[in-house]
């Protein structure tokens, strides 16, 4: 019977933990600004006190997860709209070094030292302030480096070249399955579709991992390779 409720109460949440993720939005780690973190890690640590509670006390945890996930996505919600509450919420930009000054208070304000900063600007590739011109203290807590003119990399804008552009492609086989509403977004159709397949003499549709196509109707495919590499040969 014990065993029956561990697994009721882990169901109920993992099923709430996964409707308040989908609720709050998907970000990566590097996105969420502090007070995220901190909720995220707290109804973590609720929904681990769930799973383990007895079916008959799951109540309380489970009113405070929802509690949590409502709170947040409604600060969410209210920080898309106001510019202030986002900026009391999730904080603002922090000037740390322009035009070779570094500013002392602004990093005390941040919580950073010098040392922390040198580290930060080595880890990021920046081992010489001298080739930068502003770096800023993102709400997220990762740096933003805007290099010199003279230091950043020469772009076809420099050179007065104009490049054509690039677009995404189209996965339209993913699987071993035609992704009927990706073809006909390109304008194309299954007819289409099978004559580029003949054409490049193809596998057979279920051994076809993933097919692409370009916006100049370029098709790659990729076959599935059942076999396992056995060299580690990245190593």
């Amino acid at each position: 019977m014990e065993i029956l409720e561990a697994i009721l109460t882990a169901l109920v949440s993992i099923v709430t933990l996964f409707i308040l993720s989908k609720l709050m939005g998907n970000r990566e780690m590097s996105q969420l600004s502090m007070f995220d973190y901190i909720n995220g890690i707290t109804i973590g640590s609720i929904a681990a006190e769930l799973a383990t509670s007895m079916f008959t006390d799951v109540l309380k945890p489970l009113t405070a997860m929802i509690i949590y996930g409502l709170i947040t996505t409604l600060l969410s919600i209210c920080t898309n709209k106001s510019i202030k509450l986002r900026r009391f919420i999730t904080g603002r930009p922090i000037l740390l070094y322009d035009k070779g000054e570094l500013y002392y208070k602004n990093m005390a304000k941040a919580k950073m030292d010098l040392n922390e900063f040198l580290t930060q600007c080595r880890v990021n590739g920046q081992f010489d302030l001298h080739t930068l011109q502003t770096v800023i203290l993102e709400p997220n807590g990762k740096l933003s480096f805007l290099p010199r003119s003279d230091q950043r990399p020469l772009t076809p804008h420099d050179l007065k070249f104009k490049p054509s552009q690039d677009y995404l492609v189209a996965n339209l086989i993913i699987d071993g399955h035609i992704m009927l509403e990706n073809l006909h977004y390109m304008g194309l159709d299954e007819v289409w579709l099978q004559k580029q397949l003949q054409s490049q003499d193809a596998p057979p549709l279920s051994d076809i991992f993933l097919a692409t196509c370009d916006r100049d109707h370029n098709v790659h495919i990729y076959k599935k390779i059942e076999t396992e590499m056995k060299k580690d040969i990245f190593i």
